[in-house]
């Protein structure tokens, strides 16, 4: 393999990681707001604050 060859496939593989690394980071912000949500929910409806 040439230089230039090693590079680009360093380069892919680096841009998959970084690529990997930001989805896991959305999916756990995603999970979290709809927890928080969801806790919201609850202390809203035990605070007697629900519909009807």
């Amino acid at each position: 393999m040439s230089g230039r060859t090693v590079a680009a496939a360093d380069s892919s593989s680096l841009l998959h990681h970084l690529l990997m690394d930001y989805v896991v980071k959305g999916v756990i912000v995603v999970v979290a707001l709809a927890v928080l949500a969801i806790g919201m929910v609850v202390v809203w409806r035990r605070a007697g604050r629900g519909r009807g």
